[in-house]
């Protein structure tokens, strides 16, 4: 890409800012993805992640989650780097009914109770596409720059106004951002943190389930490394890793699978939710020719939802540069 005005600017790089960049650049639109931080330093990075879409809230969430998992899927079959899919189970402390999102999955059957770990009271397994962020965040860098991108770091913007320095089309994917940035209060920190250990052995998932983001127990692994989770402090925007959470993650994993009490701890991650009522993917016309697709508040499943709310901002930008 020349140094000339992009069609369209993209602000963020955590998995919606990629995703969304990844589906405009390859449609033919010239793109310039802001943000301060590079995808490997984003809260995304820090992410399992496991494909599940039950903390944003939405009516088109299930809509999104599905068309997200059908993209992973066939990343996967692609051998696209960090994306596998595998079996495993989420279970609940109380008994509930199936979710309706994972009836219709692949691999979809009730637990019996002799599947579910002590404590446990229903559950269900199903197959599910379980995401190594780094290695991921990277191709999908990779891949805007390779249908034309621009990327650019380092620059915080003071407000998305000064975005239109750029251009006339802002893609806002500013994740937690978007507290300060659109300013919408409605948008919350919440901090989560994993523990990477040395996998004893482990070859499926196991997530609790949970209605809100709280204290609950999952592991998922990634080859030799096992990610075990997790915590959901609101309010709570500094990344620096807390160790009694960690230790009391480790614990609550090993009383569901004995063998990760000896396993090396190889490191802890911690990322920024962005927690927000419901997910904001619309468009903003602001006047003068100046135009805002907002793309944030994702809680918990931007990874989950990232795909299908990337085709929605796709389709509105579509619109409006059609239009000029």
């Amino acid at each position: 890409m020349t140094s000339d005005r992009p069609d369209v600017l993209v602000v963020g790089a955590g998995v919606s800012g990629l995703t969304t960049g990844v589906l405009l650049a390859e449609s033919g639109v010239r793109v310039r993805l802001r943000a301060e931080q590079e995808p490997r330093e984003s809260s995304s990075a820090a992410a399992g992640a496991i494909w599940d879409p039950i903390y944003a809230k939405h009516d088109r969430v299930e809509h999104w989650a599905a068309r997200s998992y059908d993209v992973f899927t066939e990343l996967a079959q692609n051998g696209f780097p960090g994306v596998r899919v595998i079996d495993g189970v989420e279970a609940s402390r109380v008994a509930i009914p199936t979710p309706g999102w994972a009836v219709g999955l692949p691999g979809y059957r009730d637990c019996t109770p002799a599947d579910l770990p002590r404590g446990f009271a229903s559950g269900w397994h199903y197959t599910a596409p379980i995401i190594d962020m780094p290695a991921y965040l990277h191709e999908l860098q990779r891949r805007l720059i390779a249908a034309g991108g621009e990327l650019v770091f380092g620059r915080r913007l003071p407000s998305l106004g000064d975005a239109f320095a750029d251009t006339d089309v802002v893609v806002n994917c500013s994740g937690v951002g978007a507290r300060e940035l659109v300013p919408d209060p409605t948008v919350q920190p919440i901090r989560g943190q994993l523990v990477a250990v040395h996998n004893p052995g482990l070859t499926e998932f196991f997530a609790e389930h949970t209605d809100e983001l709280g204290e609950m127990t999952y592991l998922l692994p990634q080859g030799d490394v096992l990610l075990l989770g997790g915590s959901a402090e609101k309010g709570e925007a500094d990344p620096v890793p807390d160790i009694r959470i960690a230790e009391a993650i480790v614990r609550r994993c090993s009383e569901i699978f004995p063998a990760i009490g000896g396993a090396e701890i190889l490191g802890h991650r911690t990322g920024i939710r962005p927690s927000r009522p419901e997910v904001r993917v619309e468009h903003e016309e602001l006047g003068g020719g100046r135009h805002i697709v907002h793309n944030y508040g994702h809680s918990g499943a931007g990874v989950s939802l990232s795909w299908g709310c990337a085709d929605d901002v796709a389709s509105m930008v579509k619109d409006i540069t059609s239009a000029v």
